[in-house]
């Protein structure tokens, strides 16, 4: 979940599965609080409780951040009673996910989505949550014991870079769980082909925790129904929502636009986003649809860059008519095509100046794009991306070197050369953002350096992540540049 953005998704029900049935087996909360047991029938074996006071559900247990999508992240302090209430409506809404199956996420418990989705759901309803996380789902059948169904915590990143030859262990998977941000409508086709069944996303926030869920199997409604005990109503175009898991019970009007239909809502995009460009005010929901309509882009995020004064930076995703015209005349010339498009819903001293164009959008485990993350696509020492293939542990970027690099400045002024301290530099950093390492860097080894890196060059940079190194190499049509293998260890403890 993230604040602001559809968070909550979940995998959860067959078509059949009535909504709002009766929990089986959540033993958080009211009755014997605090205490988790197994669901009856689960046929586990049932333990006597350790010994000791209950838990208070008005305590404020837990603080979590929200992802920073939309600025910086703010502390959300979280009574019990809101996490035992949700549990308790996830168990109604999806009691017939996997009882007695095992939980494999892909999502971190450091994540509200997985802490409630991957440690206390399962818990309290008697599944067994796998401890170890699922990297790829190349090495679900190691993950999964023999015979054994199983239910996938996952997140709209994770699902969509599915393999394109399924493991036969997917059979197994009888439910899926996305989270973390809106899931592409490409992956819900993949997720079929892999699964056999579409994941069911819950929307939701981290404030608001879980309000709504939805599955788009073939033939089936695509609106949000609500979750049990969670109410809403359309308020001046914007939805309200009153439910147990915010911190009161009155009405909470959100920033997700909405309208209802038959069977639920839809969403309209975000109703919060007005900011002030050279005085004026722009709204970044109206340059959004302006520029995705053009046909030039397929995806894209706005962000505010920190810089003397209010500007917007677009990070976007081309169409092949926006790669086709971008590789003929340039970045400049398709950043200008853009512009004049956006001149309809904005006047020209608030357009947005600062332009990136790559591959794909860049996304954190959860499937954010982070204000901080967008941000950092701007550093004039990241070289332009132009390709990015994944395949398992491997990775395969095209970068662009160009001239304008500062990597270049002084070296050397009469005949430029990259200097290997940043292709060293590009492959950590890549190498972070692809694999999400955790570790400290501690050497480097293997190291070669083979051929010079000039101005102009195309290069690509495989990189492969095992067993706690990475792995490097550049490559160009003139032969390898260079390669060696970084070493991460533990990061100290605090």
């Amino acid at each position: 979940m993230a604040g602001g953005q559809a968070g909550l998704a979940a995998g959860g029900p067959d078509r059949g599965d009535a909504v709002g049935a009766a929990s089986p087996g959540v033993r958080l909360g009211r009755g014997r609080r605090g205490h988790p047991g197994p669901a009856a029938g689960s046929g586990r074996r049932c333990h006597r409780p350790l010994a000791g006071a209950p838990l208070d559900p008005e305590v404020e247990g837990l603080v979590v951040f929200t992802s920073g999508s939309t600025g910086a992240p703010e502390a959300c302090p979280k009574r019990l009673r809101q996490l035992f209430d949700e549990i308790d409506a996830l168990e109604q809404a999806f009691s017939g996910a996997s009882p007695g199956g095992t939980v494999i996420a892909s999502v971190s418990a450091q994540h509200v989505y997985g802490l409630l989705f991957r440690v206390l759901w399962p818990l309290a309803t008697g599944r067994s949550p796998q401890a170890r996380s699922l990297v790829y789902l190349e090495d679900l059948a190691a993950l999964l014991p023999d015979g054994e169904r199983a239910v996938l915590i996952a997140s709209p990143t994770h699902l969509s870079r599915l393999p394109v030859e399924a493991p036969a262990a997917a059979t197994r998977v009888e439910h899926v769980f996305s989270s973390g941000a809106p899931l592409p409508d490409a992956a819900v086709p993949e997720a079929l082909r892999v699964f056999g069944r579409a994941p069911v996303e819950v929307y939701g926030s981290t404030e608001t925790g879980g309000v709504a869920w939805r599955r788009r199997d073939p033939g089936s409604p695509t609106c949000w129904q609500a979750l049990p005990g969670v109410d809403w109503r359309i308020d001046d175009g914007q939805l309200a929502v009153r439910s147990p898991h915010l911190p009161t019970s009155d009405w909470t009007t959100g920033a997700d636009r909405a309208v209802a239909v038959d069977g639920g809502f839809e969403l309209r995009g975000r109703a919060d986003r007005l900011v002030k460009i050279a005085e004026k005010r722009v709204s970044l929901q109206a340059l959004e649809t302006c520029l995705l309509q053009g046909g030039l882009l397929t995806a894209l995020c706005l962000v505010m860059l920190d810089e003397s004064r209010a500007q917007i930076g677009v990070v976007a995703v081309p169409s092949a008519e926006g790669w086709e015209l971008l590789d003929r005349e340039g970045r400049r010339a398709l950043a200008e095509a853009l512009r004049t498009q956006l001149l309809d819903v904005v006047e020209r001293p608030s357009l947005p100046r600062r332009w990136r164009f790559l591959p794909e959008l860049p996304r954190n485990p959860q499937g954010k794009s982070t204000q901080t993350r967008l941000q950092a696509e701007f550093d004039p020492r990241r070289p332009p991306v132009r390709t990015l293939a994944r395949d398992g542990g491997k990775v395969e970027l095209t970068l662009l070197v160009e001239p304008t690099l500062p990597q270049f400045e002084g070296h050397f002024p009469e005949h430029p050369v990259l200097p290997g301290v940043a292709q060293l530099d590009w492959a950590l950093l890549f190498g972070r953002e692809c694999f999400d390492i955790d570790g400290e860097f501690t050497g480097v080894e293997a190291l070669k350096f083979q051929r010079v890196v000039v101005p102009g060059t195309r290069l690509t940079l495989t990189l492969e992540w095992q067993a706690g190194r990475l792995g490097f190499r550049y490559q160009s049509a003139l032969g390898p540049h260079a390669s060696g293998r970084v070493q991460f260890g533990e990061v100290p403890a605090a």
